[in-house]
């Protein structure tokens, strides 16, 4: 029988912990700035603006949301790209389906029937999904900066 390689183990420090979450975040404020400008925004200052506030909150958002679900993922072996992209699109497909069903139908949207309340549904779930997707490459991307392999 041929010998199985070992599994493959990543290895983290806090610098490389923090560069990771200014990339994440620093993403994050990219992804708001193309966002404002396919919805027509073309004023440089707003555009920074928007990079600056959006890298902040992102950053801010990805250690509130995700550092102790990743700590348990890393404590218990899984620290891997497919664990980072999981826990992305994870934490960013709720966050956006809340966003678009305030929050879930707990707090008081606008009169409307239930057709409309299906639709609104359904195009928050899809939009989730883009956004999940989105919210996944971060955490890849991320993963990459914060982890190395060892042996």
């Amino acid at each position: 029988m041929p010998a199985q390689p070992a599994p493959r183990r990543y290895e983290t420090s806090i610098d490389r912990v923090g560069l990771a979450i200014g990339a994440g975040g620093l993403m994050g404020g990219a992804i708001g700035v193309l966002l404002m400008v396919f919805a027509g925004t073309h004023n440089v200052g707003a555009l920074l603006g928007a990079l600056l506030i959006g890298s902040v909150m992102t950053a801010l958002s990805i250690t509130a949301l995700a550092a102790i679900p990743w700590a348990l993922l890393h404590a218990s072996g899984r620290r891997g790209p497919l664990a980072a992209a999981a826990l992305g699109a994870v934490i960013g497909f709720v966050l956006f389906l809340g966003g678009q069903t305030y929050g879930y139908g707990l707090f008081t949207m606008p009169a409307m029937d239930a057709r409309t309340l299906l639709y609104r549904w359904a195009s928050g779930f899809l939009t989730s999904l883009i956004m999940a997707a989105m919210a996944a490459g971060v955490a890849v991307a991320m993963w990459r900066v914060a982890y190395r392999k060892v042996g």
